[in-house]
This record gives C-alpha cells, sequence and structure tokens, in this order.
C-alpha cells in the first residue's frame, strides 16, 4: 500500500525528535515521501540476512537517501508464517509504531521495485559509537522500554541485539520486524528487563489510542494492518493490547517457547 494509511497520532509528528542525522538530512515526513515515489537503485545486498536484503538509494532528481529493499521474490517460506508476506509485517509494524506515536521504526513503505513489490525502509545512519549489548541491558532508557511495548504489541519473535538502531541524538528505531504479528504468543527478545513491572502511564495512554482505532474498521491503522495480515492477526493484535491494558503489565516469557532469540546478536 502506498498511500499514507499509518495515521499517526494527532501531535505525535510535533513531539518527535530531530532525526535527521539519521536519515540523510531528511526529516522522517521528507524521507517517507521520497520512499514512495522515488527510484529505487540497487547497490548491493546484505549477505547476511536470510532473505533477499538489498542496499539502495531512492531518489527523486533533487533528494536520495540509502534503503533497504527486500522483495517479496526474495523470501524464504516460513513453517510458522504460511500467510501473506514478511514485507508486510514489516510494514505494519511501521504502522504501529507510528499509531503509538514513538516513531520506533524507521520509516517504511510496500511499493514495487527493480525485483518486484517489497518492503522499502530508509537507512539509519546510526550512533556506531553506542555499545549496542551494554544498551540492550539498559532498564531507564525510554525509547528502548516504548520497543518493549512495541515488540509486545506486534508479537516479535526476533528482537535481538544488532536490530537496535540507536542515532546520534539518543533516539532509537529497531529495525528487522518481519517474522511478526503470530496469533500464538511467540514474544522473543532480548530485553525482558522491565517483565512484570507496571507499564508508564505514557505506555497506557499510546496502547488505549491504539486500541480505539483498531476497533474502528473504517480507522486507516485498522485497514493497514488489514492489507498485510490475515482477519485472525489483526485480531490477534487487538487482543494483545486488551490484555496488556487490562494487565497494566510488561509481558512475560512463554513458558513453552524460547524466550531469547538465537544468536541474541
Amino acid at each position: 500500500m502506498d498511500d499514507d494509511t499509518t495515521g499517526t497520532r494527532p501531535g505525535a509528528a510535533a513531539a518527535a525528535p530531530d532525526v535527521q542525522d539519521a536519515f540523510g538530512g531528511l526529516t522522517p515526513a521528507e524521507g517517507l515521501d521520497l520512499l514512495r515515489r522515488g527510484e529505487i537503485t540497487v547497490e548491493g545486498r546484505l549477505t547476511a540476512a536470510s532473505n533477499a536484503t538489498l542496499y539502495c538509494t531512492v531518489s527523486d532528481g533533487s533528494r536520495s537517501a540509502v534503503c533497504v529493499y527486500k522483495p517479496v521474490a526474495g523470501e524464504r517460506p516460513l513453517w510458522d508464517f504460511p500467510d501473506g508476506t514478511l514485507a508486510g509485517r514489516e510494514v505494519s509494524a511501521y504502522a504501529v509504531s507510528e499509531a503509538l506515536g514513538w516513531s520506533v521504526v524507521p520509516p517504511t513503505v510496500h511499493r514495487d521495485g527493480p525485483y518486484g513489490e517489497g518492503m522499502v525502509q530508509l537507512w539509519v545512519h546510526g550512533d556506531t559509537t553506542v555499545d549496542l549489548v551494554a544498551l540492550s541491558r539498559e532498564d531507564d532508557h525510554p525509547g528502548l522500554r516504548r520497543m518493549a511495548v512495541l515488540d509486545a504489541v506486534i508479537n516479535n519473535s526476533d528482537r535481538k541485539i544488532g536490530h537496535l538502531l540507536p542515532t546520534p541524538g539518543r533516539h532509537l528505531y529497531g529495525c528487522d520486524h518481519g517474522v511478526s504479528f503470530a496469533e500464538d504468543y511467540k514474544l522473543r527478545t532480548v530485553l525482558w528487563q522491565w517483565r512484570g513491572q507496571p507499564l508508564t502511564e505514557e505506555a497506557l495512554a499510546a496502547l488505549t489510542e491504539v486500541r480505539n482505532r483498531l476497533r474502528n474498521p473504517d480507522d486507516p491503522l485498522t485497514a493497514e494492518l488489514a492489507g498485510h495480515l490475515t482477519g485472525p492477526e489483526v485480531h490477534a493484535v487487538r487482543a494483545r493490547v486488551d490484555l496488556l491494558i487490562h494487565h497494566r503489565i510488561h509481558p512475560y516469557p512463554a513458558p513453552d517457547w524460547p524466550s531469547v532469540p538465537w544468536p541474541p546478536v
């Protein structure tokens, strides 16, 4: 879906940090527009990825940026995610992040590219001086805690340390959300330091807003998720949000599912 259907919460954009350095001088809104309209040129491939992940530039003649392009044609079938596409799940994670108002996921779109339709996401020029292992263990980093809430909502089964993308301004992004949104509880993450602790008032307010929007079949967020996920998967998102609001705490690991991805980095 190329239209602006994420429906960011009112006031969220104004509250977003100045992260232009993370996107080569573009604001997130400018980057999102460029991703939708620009021409994609493949520069190389990230060979460590298990699915086709292409390092690209996107340009409209006056602006350019680095991006990641993951074509659906390069996805390997997964037995536990038989429906939909990994690209669609990545776009859905961005939609939820924006609906929460936290900009945890870099600007991401679903569009056609050199190898067919897929996910295209702005490349984050991160702060390479940050020790990611130490960062992943912090318990007082607001952005990290927001990411833990996002992962609980989308049921992220692969939050590794290497998926943390801190910017020079200390804003934190996360990437690689293709194995999210399963119906069954499969939360697998390195961010368990808040398990059982009360959710912040900020988190509860954001979750309540998302719950209200997911209850409206005409809301842009609902439409975006319905375009990429199955009906039961969308229902499961609503159920997870309801549970988080009801219990008002960060979730615990599942007793019958590995709680940390391997390798954790």
